[in-house]
């Protein structure tokens, strides 16, 4: 860095060294984690490019920068990402909300009806579906499930700071705590929304970039990435209204075959949705009024 570490001179440096190390956005990455350091908005480092960093943020800076350069996704380094406009804590033992997903939270949002009913969202992680959806329909009462202890109580603390009061995270596997808990035995969702594992274990993409980083169990499910999908909707029927919708988040290449299952196991209105790349994104169905057994 240069010898006067100001914020100018240590954006320029860092971005340089960032994109050296295979950085896709280096100059972006640099500017967070600064920003992170000082604790200041990004607005500041252009406002004010002549401060000058303390040996203390210097000291943390270089450290920051040294976890971005053996690869550590950003929102982990600052445990904190933006998802729907709202602002979610987040750690290793949940996935990484990206924007691909808001593009599930936008088509369940025409789905979802106006008048009050439960939403569930499977599989909810730092609960960025769930408070996305709650935020939304302050008359809907919203559920979120995930397997993981650390993953509910991260999404209920999400839940918390943002002062949203019309969701309640469950955990366990899939379905499991609605069948186990009196509260919800019998309770019919007028829409269930899942971005379950659809990752293939042979991927080559699980050995790249920030899913090194993130929970296997989140990404990786058998039959091509199918089996949780499969499991879900199979026993979807049983949880939904009549004329109640499931929709799912899943890989580029899965469109088909969600569409073919689906309508294997009595869905209608199925149909695909692409997300912002142009690629599939989001199936859904809706459950006829008699479930399938």
């Amino acid at each position: 860095m240069d010898m006067t570490p100001t914020v100018e001179a240590t954006l320029r440096a860092t971005t340089t060294l960032l994109d050296e190390s295979g950085s896709a956005s280096p100059s972006l990455d640099a500017a967070v984690l600064l920003c992170h350091v000082l604790g200041k908005p990004r607005s500041y480092l252009l406002t004010w490019p002549e401060k000058v960093l303390t040996n203390e943020q210097q000291s943390q800076f270089r450290a920051l920068i040294k976890r971005r350069i053996e690869g550590e996704p950003i929102a982990y380094i600052t445990g904190e990402r933006e998802f729907w406009s709202l602002s979610l804590m987040v750690s290793p033992s949940t996935l990484i909300p990206r924007p691909d997903t808001e593009r599930l939270v936008e088509v369940a949002l025409e789905k979802v009806s106006t008048e009050p009913c439960q939403l569930l969202d499977l599989g909810s992680g730092t609960g960025a579906i769930a408070l996305a959806m709650a935020s939304e329909c302050p008359q809907h009462a919203v559920t979120g499930i995930d397997i993981r202890t650390e993953a509910k109580e991260l999404a209920e603390k999400n839940a918390r700071n943002l002062g949203i009061n019309n969701v309640t995270f469950l955990q366990g596997s899939w379905f499991e705590p609605l069948e186990s808990n009196r509260s919800y035995i019998g309770t019919k969702f007028g829409l269930i929304v899942s971005n379950p594992p659809y990752i293939d274990k042979d991927d080559p993409h699980l050995t790249s970039g920030d899913v090194r980083f993130e929970p296997t169990s989140a990404l990786v499910a058998e039959e091509k990435g199918l089996s949780d999908i499969r499991m879900i909707a199979t026993q979807a029927v049983r949880h939904l209204k009549p004329k109640g919708w499931l929709l799912f988040e899943h890989g580029f290449e899965q469109g088909e075959a969600v569409r073919e299952l689906l309508l294997t196991l009595g869905y209608s209105n199925v149909s695909t949705e692409q997300d912002y790349a142009g690629n599939d994104r989001v199936t859904y169905g809706r459950c006829e009024s008699t479930p399938l057994e």
